[in-house]
């Protein structure tokens, strides 16, 4: 897939108020400055598609973006902020669950993961709640231009060990790196593959 086509749609924090059209949406998530908006502007050939910032916790609203024109990509706010208070961390938390519980165009979920950092409780704690409610998803591995390819692959085994002590098998994942352009290729057509096999559905 080649992306022609990036617009801004809306960005609220009421999931009722989220694009009512029935185009596929695929949902981002991670931690707060695992690299998010970074990978948003490269799989998009956009430099400031999405606002990159050095402060964590900058995403703090649903954002959707119409990408050629039939599909959604849908930035949500990282899950963990460091700097907000108890009250708004409660609120953030609300409507993340609430989109996943209530979104029927949500097609997967990627879940963004630093790769130069052992498995976080956090990470794992928000896959497992996306397991246990029969959300798809995929890990989205980061920054992999930060380490040497032995290491990347040290990484994946710790994190391949850590998700069989609970699942069955290891989710789908792609390793990529915003900087160097890896894995770009590899994630859209993998969302170019879903879009394909559900128009096929249609047409049965």
């Amino acid at each position: 897939m080649v992306i022609k086509y990036a617009e801004f749609v809306v960005s609220n924090s009421d999931v009722s108020k989220c694009p009512k059209s029935r185009l596929p949406e695929y949902a981002f998530i991670g931690r707060s400055n695992v690299g998010k908006s970074s990978l948003i502007n490269m799989l998009t050939n956009r430099k400031s598609l999405a606002k990159t910032s050095g402060k964590p916790g900058k995403t703090q609203l649903i954002n959707h973006f119409l990408i050629n024109k039939n599909w959604h990509l849908v930035d949500l706010p990282g899950y963990g902020y460091a700097r907000v208070s108890k009250s708004s961390k409660k609120v953030f938390q609300k409507f993340i669950t609430q989109y996943f519980s209530f979104r029927e165009q949500l097609v997967t979920a990627f879940v963004l993961v630093d790769i130069r950092h052992n498995p976080q409780p956090i990470d794992l704690e928000f896959m497992q709640w996306l397991g246990e409610n029969g959300i798809p998803f995929s890990i989205i591995f980061t920054k992999a231009d930060k380490l040497k390819p032995k290491a990347i692959e040290n990484h994946i085994n710790d994190y391949k060990n850590i998700m069989l002590e609970t699942w069955e098998d290891m989710p789908n994942y792609f390793i990529t790196s915003s900087t160097k352009n890896i894995g770009q290729d590899e994630l859209l057509n993998y969302i170019d593959g879903l879009n394909e096999n559900m128009n096929l559905d249609k047409g049965e």
